[in-house]
């Protein structure tokens, strides 16, 4: 049975046990917040870099090798020595600037952060509650805004979610981590036609790279294809519509699995409809944002339509896990999870 030893002393990790849950298991306080290898939060470093290669998957080149790694990702299988990454300018203040409802279901959050100078629309970020808890949002916002603008759905037992909704008020202060992930638009074939396909708040990231390829006049059609079980589920329709008519080569169908087809909508899936609409994928980009089912299908159908598996862009926004001892977890990412 391997230790870890962090702040000094030694705790024993199970057979197939992460870092994280091993550490966290004995009343360890590490920040973490999807526990899928995707948000970063629970970054941590190895005094001897003795990390398997699955724990640094998706990290920079420039982390790997000082010996960063995902404590969610890392079963160690020897000893290892770890600490948090000393970083004591890593969380950015913000302020909350704008909170106006989308649905019943979501809110949009508008945050200034003046420390954040940069970011690719569709990217999200770690928002703090405390020191320790922290949720993952994607930024619908592009940096023309001046401020980032997060969609925020309320989940029934969602601790976060719910604060965001009940208690977060105008002027508040809290922290954000930097921006994070590569599902973001790329300007570099300007002419490619684009898919974009999304579930419930899935709409955030998809929202922040159509407005980025549309500010960076994206000459190729793009095709958004936004889903909701019901009517009400849909938001930003008119601000949509709009873009819709102001640029000739963006397309907006809505879609509604619960009803039946009308001059507003589609009616199915949101997947099924642009599937059916768009048979050959062969050189588009795919961006495919949403709940993970969808996620993982959308990028089978996708790869199965001739697109590339490098053109193939993905969030899914995965449930979190019940807390382990004293942590807290529960992540909406993306994507991105509330």
């Amino acid at each position: 049975m391997p230790t870890i030893q962090f702040n000094g002393i030694d705790y024993p990790c199970n057979s197939g046990e992460s870092v994280l849950d091993a550490l966290t298991r004995q009343g360890v306080m590490v920040p973490f917040s999807c526990r899928n290898g995707i948000c970063q939060t629970c970054m941590m470093k190895s005094a001897e870099g003795n990390i398997p290669a699955a724990a640094q998957k998706g990290l920079k080149s420039t982390l790997q090798a000082q010996n960063y790694f995902l404590a969610c990702a890392c079963h160690p299988v020897e000893n290892m020595a770890v600490s948090l990454p000393a970083e004591p300018n890593r969380l950015l203040p913000a302020t909350v600037t704008a909170i106006r409802p989308l649905n019943a279901d979501i809110v949009c959050v508008g945050l200034d952060c003046p420390e954040l100078t940069y970011y690719r629309p569709g990217q999200f970020i770690n928002l703090y509650r405390d020191s320790h808890f922290s949720r993952s949002y994607s930024i619908a916002s592009v940096p023309a805004d001046g401020y980032l603008r997060l969609h925020v759905r309320r989940l029934p037992n969602g601790r976060m979610s719910n604060w965001i909704h009940n208690e977060l008020a105008l002027g508040d202060n809290l922290h954000i981590s930097s921006p994070i992930g590569s599902c973001f638009y790329l300007p570099d074939k300007s002419g490619q036609p684009l898919l974009l396909i999304g579930t419930g708040s899935g709409l955030a990231p998809l929202m922040g790279i159509l407005r980025d390829a549309l500010s960076q006049n994206h000459a190729g059609q793009i095709y958004l294809y936004h889903g909701s079980r019901d009517k009400a589920g849909l938001y930003l329709v008119d601000e949509l519509r709009e873009l819709e008519a102001a640029h000739g080569n963006f397309h907006y169908i809505p879609c509604v699995s619960d009803g039946t087809e009308s001059e507003e909508y589609k009616a199915g899936r949101s997947l099924d409809v642009a599937m059916s609409a768009h048979r050959d994928l062969s050189g588009w980009r795919v961006y495919v944002c949403g709940n993970p089912e969808m996620v993982k299908t959308a990028r089978k159908k996708a790869y199965l339509a001739r697109a590339a598996m490098s053109d193939i862009y993905a969030d899914a926004f995965v449930a979190a896990a019940p807390p382990i001892g004293n942590a807290m977890s529960e992540k909406q990412t993306a994507g991105k999870i509330p």
